[in-house]
């Protein structure tokens, strides 16, 4: 039997709080998450910084990667099996993709990644087609399966049902994360009905579509979405641990440029600080090994990175005030001005910072590529795009909205008062 048919000698399960249970039968999906590079993700969190809002938010990368394979299992297996438009020989692939599509992801994430300018999906490519267990383990199935599984990722594999499946505005991806996130941060915003929305799911020659009876399900699922970013993703106390963790990271690399001699030599961070991280580094690091740093780096003689590092582990956080860079820049300068003439450096304690999000897009072309349309099929099989049939989601497409926070240590200011600087200080922040 070649190893890609191979299945095993009884089905393994893995008990899932959204799921119920995550189904494995194939081989090579079973050896995939026996490797070291997919185990890492146990030690990545799904939610970055925010179980420092919501306390419950401690699941992982490993917990969501599952939960998107399981959905694609169930889409490939229940849903596609038997239908023209489907390939049965690209149920293998599509499950691999869906298992391995955040492998690249590194210790809090997107934070990190703004950082040090890295790509997750970069990384997820090189760790699939470098000299790794996972790839040994693809490269059984056929010396062109791990390329074909890093295409799929890289949303450019010619058979596009195939991308649409992990990478499209309703995919098995979002569908997992919105539902686990929501369990785990106990929130009730994004829960949607995921069964109806599999009854009435349908592939095409290229992506996936809807039958029209299933809208409302649909409609459900972008709201939730919408919901949840504004409720959870961009909470502005996530935001302001996000923020703070950020500068820590530049501090620790400024110091690094400047010849400072650390007490502890942050031997994990050097190919990051000198902008040349090959994989093998790359998958030395977890948040273990960072909150490491920041567990030390209180003990530094650098004020900075000392106070930030204690602000982040005991959740000493910054405050914040609504704020508007197009309309009160004036208001940012006179504040950094006057956060110097008081002995805190703007440049770590007063941050604006801004999150966007625009919840369903129609294809708009020259844009943003991925955001293809979600299509409804009418009885006569005619497609229309979404946004054209609900007025629900008419209402929300193509409108970005953007929120920006002003933040800054208010405990800082309360100890220096008496001060004439942090007098006008408290007086431009309204404190």
């Amino acid at each position: 039997m070649e190893y890609s048919a191979e299945k095993l000698h009884e089905e393994k399960v893995f008990k899932d709080p959204v799921h119920r249970y995550v189904h494995v039968r194939d081989r090579a999906v079973w050896d995939l998450i026996g490797t070291k590079e997919f185990q890492r993700l146990r030690r990545i969190k799904q939610l970055g910084t925010t179980y420092l809002t919501f306390h419950g938010a401690e699941h992982s990368r490993f917990n969501h990667s599952l939960g998107v394979y399981e959905i694609v299992r169930r889409i490939v297996d229940n849903v596609f099996a038997g239908r023209p438009e489907w390939n049965e020989e690209e149920r293998l692939l599509s499950l691999c993709a869906a298992l391995l599509h955040d492998l690249g992801h590194g210790p809090f994430s997107h934070s990190f990644e703004k950082v040090f300018d890295l790509d997750h999906e970069n990384f997820t490519r090189m760790i699939i087609l470098g000299d790794t267990e996972v790839n040994e383990v693809l490269s059984r199935v056929s010396f062109d399966f791990p390329k074909k599984v890093a295409e799929v990722i890289a949303k450019t594999y010619e058979n596009k049902l195939v991308v649409s499946l992990i990478s499209s505005q309703i995919d098995a991806d979002r569908m997992d994360y919105l539902q686990r996130d929501a369990y785990f941060t106990g929130v009730s915003y994004g829960h949607f009905d995921m069964e109806r929305i599999l009854r009435v799911m349908r592939p095409t020659e290229d992506q996936v579509v809807f039958k029209h009876s299933g809208m409302h399900a649909v409609e459900d699922y972008i709201m939730s979405r919408y919901q949840m970013y504004w409720q959870v993703y961009f909470h502005p106390v996530t935001r302001s641990s996000e923020v703070i963790l950020t500068k820590i990271l530049h501090r620790a690399k400024y110091l690094y440029e400047h010849k400072y001699s650390f007490k502890h030599k942050p031997l994990h961070f050097y190919s990051l600080f000198e902008d040349n991280v090959t994989v093998e580094d790359y998958l030395k690091l977890d948040e273990a090994v960072v909150l490491y740093y920041f567990q030390i780096w209180q003990e530094e003689e650098d004020v900075i990175l000392k106070d930030l590092c204690c602000r982040f582990l005991n959740r000493n956080l910054f405050k914040y005030v609504e704020f508007d860079p197009a309309k009160e820049y004036k208001k940012l300068t006179r504040l950094s001005v006057l956060f110097e003439k008081a002995g805190i450096d703007p440049e770590y304690y007063l941050v604006v910072d801004s999150s966007s999000d625009l919840p369903y897009d129609f294809y708009r072309p020259g844009e943003e590529e991925e955001r293809l349309p979600i299509h409804l099929m009418a009885k006569n099989g005619e497609l229309r795009e979404l946004s054209r049939e609900s007025d629900i989601v008419d209402a929300i497409s193509g409108k970005r909205r953007t929120d920006h926070k002003l933040y800054f240590p208010a405990d800082l200011i309360e100890k220096g008062r008496g001060n004439s600087a942090i007098k006008e200080i408290s007086e431009l922040l309204e404190l």
